[in-house]
């Protein structure tokens, strides 16, 4: 078995952002996650991996929030035994935007969102590292606004 030769791997890339991979843990459910790449990519982006850190792995309850098959998946989690939700959402190759009502969350309770997102100009082709992170008060009144990268997503 070859080991990674970064000769060899030089000029490859996965097609998407680093915000969809982010949002892939909460939009495909698996209790068994994992960061799948040396320590060294990580280094570089240790406020996103903080996402990965924080990520449940098991849920008390999933919504499936928008939704077409191929096209777009938009899905929150409730994380076991916790008032913590999760909201992640993936797209195709086209960029869109997206209204998503956070009325799932428990309604007068005040929650503090740390949305990791695609910034202006990322790209899967061009720009993949492209993200933003931000804080935001929420409540199961809000309505947010998610612009998702061409192959990109948000958690």
């Amino acid at each position: 078995m070859e080991g990674w030769n970064p000769q060899r791997n030089q000029g490859k890339q996965v097609h998407t952002t680093l915000a969809k991979q982010l949002a892939l843990y909460v939009t495909l459910y698996s209790p068994v996650q994992m960061a799948a790449d040396l320590p060294e990519a990580y280094e570089q982006h240790l406020d996103a991996f903080q996402f990965i850190k924080d990520v449940a792995v098991d849920w008390d309850d999933t919504r499936i929030l928008l939704a077409e098959p191929g096209d777009y998946l938009t899905t929150a989690r409730k994380a076991k035994g916790k008032e913590e939700w999760y909201l992640g959402s993936i797209t195709d190759e086209q960029a869109r935007t997206q209204t998503v009502k956070l009325d799932f969350l428990t309604p007068g309770t005040r929650y503090e969102a740390t949305i990791y997102a695609d910034a202006t100009g990322a790209s899967w082709d061009k720009n993949p590292m492209a993200y933003q992170i931000r804080k935001q008060r929420v409540t199961s009144k809000t309505t947010l606004k998610l612009q998702l990268a061409a192959g990109a997503g948000r958690p």
